[in-house]
């Protein structure tokens, strides 16, 4: 059991490496990294060259006080998305390289991702 598990966590991290291996953050261009994990959902954009993270937001924030819906929905993640956008353009970020992690582009991500587009960011 426990070396089916490991085979497992090896694959999602080669999965997760063969995706960062093709995209970097600048400070001019970010790098907009999202995590989702059973409950919450998790958006930051990072700058590599300096490895700092410059704007963060996730379901699990202060301002993230919406009980009635679930945390990890299409519609918590157009309000992380919203959020991201417009703190990303607060700072003076307008472009930014999506890096999806190991998990596909549909759902949750894509609206994340839309939502983000929608506040003014481009990837």
């Amino acid at each position: 059991m426990s070396s089916l598990l490991a085979k497992r966590n090896e694959t999602r991290k080669t999965r997760t490496l063969r995706v960062r291996r093709k995209v970097r953050g600048s400070a001019e261009k970010p790098r907009l990294s999202v995590h989702k994990s059973n409950r919450n959902i998790f958006a930051q954009l990072i700058d590599d060259d300096n490895r700092v993270t410059l704007v963060s937001y996730c379901t699990l924030s202060e301002d993230f006080q919406d009980d009635k819906m679930s945390k990890k929905s299409k519609e918590a993640a157009k309000i992380v998305g919203a959020k991201i956008g417009k703190s990303a353009l607060e700072k003076g970020i307008k472009c930014a390289v999506f890096d999806r992690g190991r998990f596909k582009f549909h759902g949750i991500l894509a609206e994340l991702a839309q939502a983000a587009r929608d506040e003014g960011l481009q990837f």
